[in-house]
C-alpha cells in the first residue's frame, strides 16, 4: 500500500471513530504487525474464510499475502462508510453489509465449510449477549478444527470466561505487538470438544438493556 493510500485510510478510519467511537473503538486501522499475527496460522487451504469488521482491509490484505484466494473471502462489515472501498479493493471477494450478531441467521453458507474467522470487531464495547451471538454464528459455519482469531487492546481475552464455557470454547493467546496503535494481543478461540451451536438458541436482538449490561458485566468479571 502506498503512503498516500495509508494516509487516506487513517483519515477515513479516524472520521468513522469520531462519528461512532463505540462501534469503531480505535482511532486508526490495525497495523501490519498485528495483521501478520492475526493471520499467521491461516493458510490457503483454510478457505473459505469469514472476516468480521474488515474496515479498511488491513487483515484482508494479510490473508491474501498468506495465499488465501480473494474469491474465498466473505467480508462482513456493518459500517456503510467502508463498504464501497472494500468492494473496490477486493472485487472478487463477497462483501456483505450486516451486523455480525445476526450471522447465524444469514445463511451465507450451507453446512460447515469455513476454515477460519478473522475478527476485527470491538468486543470490549459489546454486551455479553451480543458477543455470544457473534461467536455462536461464527462456529455454526466452522468446520472441525477451525478457529476464530480475535485481537484486543485489553489485558485479557475479550470474550469473558462464562461465555466461553457456555459455548464450549477455549481461548489461547497466540501473540501480541506493541507496534500497533494501541498495542494489541491476539487470541485463537476454538472448540473444546464437538458442540452443536443452535442458531435459534443464540439469536440476537439488541435492546437498551444490552448496552447497560456491558459495564455491569465488566465489573463483575474484572474486565
Amino acid at each position: 500500500m502506498t503512503a498516500k493510500a495509508a494516509c487516506s485510510d487513517f483519515l477515513h478510519f479516524f472520521r468513522s471513530w469520531v462519528s461512532n467511537p463505540l462501534r469503531v473503538a480505535a482511532i486508526a486501522p490495525s497495523g501490519d504487525s498485528l495483521a501478520r499475527i492475526m493471520t499467521s496460522e491461516i493458510a490457503a487451504l483454510d478457505g473459505p474464510i469469514i472476516e468480521l469488521g474488515p474496515g479498511t482491509g488491513v487483515f484482508t490484505r494479510a490473508l491474501l499475502a498468506r495465499g488465501v484466494s480473494e474469491a474465498d473471502l466473505t467480508l462482513i462489515e456493518y459500517g456503510p462508510e467502508f463498504i464501497s472501498s472494500l468492494q473496490a479493493r477486493f472485487p472478487t471477494a463477497r462483501v456483505l453489509q450486516m451486523d455480525a450478531a445476526h450471522l447465524a441467521h444469514a445463511d451465507i453458507f450451507e453446512g460447515e465449510p469455513v476454515g477460519a474467522v478473522v475478527s476485527g470487531l470491538p468486543l470490549l464495547s459489546m454486551s455479553p449477549r451480543k458477543i455470544a451471538s457473534i461467536l455462536a454464528g461464527a462456529f455454526a459455519y466452522m468446520r472441525p478444527g477451525g478457529a476464530v482469531y480475535q485481537f484486543t487492546y485489553g489485558p485479557r481475552c475479550p470474550v469473558p470466561r462464562p461465555i466461553l464455557d457456555r459455548l464450549g470454547l477455549k481461548a489461547v493467546r497466540i501473540g501480541g505487538t506493541v507496534r500497533n496503535l494501541p498495542p494489541a494481543s491476539v487470541y485463537r478461540i476454538s472448540r473444546r470438544k464437538p458442540l452443536e451451536l443452535s442458531r435459534e438458541r443464540f439469536s440476537y436482538r439488541e435492546s437498551a438493556a444490552d448496552i447497560d449490561n456491558v459495564a455491569a458485566f465488566s465489573n463483575e468479571t474484572g474486565g
